[in-house]
């Protein structure tokens, strides 16, 4: 939280850069989870959702939203950005158990995962896995390990996996890297889709 904190505090917040090119594919991605769903959307949670650049596009597709950060500062920024409709939640993606947010049909992690540590991934896995409604899907951005590491953080694909033992890896897809400048367009993000298997 500390150095995250220190981050918006200043204004250093390079992972904002990327958010036009995500969020576009972020949005088909939504759709098609919608087209999925027979029910339509139900409740959806955006994990370390910093100053909400995209948990709107959850409810403008008819989810519940919901977004969760650590840091203070970036969910009173997202909560006075808006829309009225989306609940922001103070909250630690490696304790969301604490976080008494309830059963979630669908959550998106766009860069939070791939800045946690072992512990913290595993952890995070439990939150999520806890948290989950039956079917539960999970829309990951995160970029992959690379020689730039003490500069941007990155997991490979073995350490999404293994903090998700209880998901059903569905695919793996190349990101875009446009826009998001040296070094990070050297990590090779990829989109990740879990489902929830049956406990």
């Amino acid at each position: 939280m500390t150095k995250y904190a220190w981050m918006y505090r200043f204004g250093i917040t390079p992972w904002e850069r990327y958010g036009p090119v995500a969020g576009a594919r972020l949005g088909a991605l939504l759709d098609r989870e919608v087209r999925q769903r027979p029910d339509g959307p139900a409740r959806a949670l955006d994990i370390g959702c910093g100053r909400g650049g995209f948990t709107p596009e959850l409810a403008r597709r008819g989810w519940e939203a919901v977004g969760v950060d650590v840091v203070p500062q970036a969910i009173e920024a997202a909560r006075n950005k808006g829309p009225a409709e989306v609940s922001y939640v103070v909250g630690d993606a490696t304790d969301l158990e604490s976080a008494g947010l309830g059963v979630f049909d669908l959550f998106i992690d766009i860069g939070c995962f791939q800045g946690l540590d072992a512990r913290q991934r595993a952890a995070a896995g439990r939150g999520v896995t806890a948290l989950a409604a039956p079917g539960a899907v999970l829309l990951m951005l995160a970029f992959g390990p690379s020689r730039y590491q003490r500069l941007v953080e990155g997991v490979s694909r073995a350490e999404v996996e293994a903090a998700f033992p209880q998901w059903e890896l569905s695919s793996v897809e190349d990101a875009d890297t446009a826009h998001l400048g040296w070094p990070m367009n050297r990590t090779a993000p990829k989109w990740y889709r879990f489902s929830r298997t049956a406990a």
